[in-house]
């Protein structure tokens, strides 16, 4: 009986594991424009995928609300606005430009500034940095190890 369960399980596609897709609209266009919407709109659980790319219960519940509200009779902006009421400036796939989503959409280009800026400073400063100079006894040393004449088995001074 176990055996059967593994083939029936490793044979059967997991699609047919997973819940049922949800009937189309009735009307093809209406269909079109919820997908349209969708598209723009992130699924709240997945974070990465939008409502229409999404299977979680609740981006099924959000393309079902989506699919309410143009059903009676609200434009794209309407239903957009009462999702953002509703759940906050995250549901848009790209936020308003506002005091609260600044950093959304500066922060990257302050970053990259910033990076390039201490990058510079640094290699200007590597450059403008002199290597201390070397005593006699240091050089003499240096000089015996190029000459292959030092003597290996001491320890270096430190």
């Amino acid at each position: 009986m176990r055996r059967l369960a593994l083939v029936v399980a490793l044979l059967v596609p997991p699609a047919a594991f997973a819940a049922e897709a949800e009937p189309l609209a009735a009307d093809p266009a209406l269909e079109e424009r919820v997908m349209q919407l969708s598209h723009m709109l992130r699924c709240l659980v997945c974070q990465n995928q939008s409502i229409a790319e999404s299977n979680a219960p609740l981006a099924v519940d959000l393309r079902n609300q989506v699919r309410e509200q143009f059903v009676a009779g609200k434009d794209e902006d309407a239903v957009v606005e009462y999702l953002v009421a509703r759940y906050g400036d995250f549901v848009l796939y790209l936020p308003p430009f506002k005091g609260t989503t600044l950093v959304l959409w500066l922060g990257p280009v302050l970053l990259l500034i910033g990076g390039a800026g201490w990058l510079a400073w640094r290699l200007r400063r590597r450059v403008t940095e002199a290597a201390p100079p070397l005593t006699n006894d240091e050089r003499a040393r240096a000089a015996a190890l190029l000459d292959g004449t030092a003597n290996t088995s001491q320890e270096p001074r430190s």
